[in-house]
């Protein structure tokens, strides 16, 4: 289910208000689902990235639909400003600096192959995220990642490192499944 313009600014706003929110109450904002649109309260999955200046301040979603849309994008929006391990809390003085990108994931698909090179002949750059699990290791990257990583055996192989395992790592009980995206900036 693709959203339309006035939706898709919706939850930009939503996503912006949480994060002033946060800066102002040290805390996420609560919201009713019920007050907005149907298609805005489907469960659905997502990613708020932040960027200032066109560098990463903070990248937070889930892989698994559990919440209302809307929900979601308030939650991630506020733990992508406050709670990303690899940045420091946003400040005041950033906000106005702070681009913010959302990313609705649709279902996974697993993804069936017989070996290394036939999973890389599956991939689809600029289309699909990915995501791999290897017993307790796993990770997973967006399909924006593609614009950094465009060959399709350097996105697998930092899919690996992202997730703890060597670059050129290989087993038969590897499991990756895909996903697209409606990004919203």
């Amino acid at each position: 289910m693709l959203l339309n313009k006035a939706q898709q600014q919706l939850l930009l706003a939503l996503a912006k208000e949480s994060i002033t929110h946060g800066l102002k109450y040290g805390q996420t904002l609560q919201i009713n689902s019920h007050d907005y649109a149907t298609e805005l309260q489907t469960i659905r999955a997502t990613f708020v990235s932040l960027a200032i200046n066109d560098q990463l301040r903070g990248c937070i979603g889930v892989l698994e639909a559990i919440r209302p849309l809307v929900v979601d994008i308030s939650e991630n929006a506020f733990a992508a400003a406050f709670n990303d391990p690899r940045f420091p809390p946003l400040t005041m003085m950033e906000l106005p600096q702070l681009a913010i990108q959302l990313s609705i994931l649709s279902a996974t698909e697993a993804i069936q192959f017989t070996s290394e090179a036939d999973l890389i002949s599956q991939l689809r750059p600029n289309i699909d995220g990915l995501i791999l699990q290897e017993g307790q290791y796993h990770s997973t990257f967006l399909p924006s990642v593609w614009k950094s990583l465009p060959e399709p055996e350097n996105f697998l192989q930092h899919l690996k490192q992202k997730a703890g395992l060597p670059s050129h790592y290989w087993s038969d009980s590897l499991q990756v499944s895909r996903y697209q995206c409606q990004l919203i900036a």
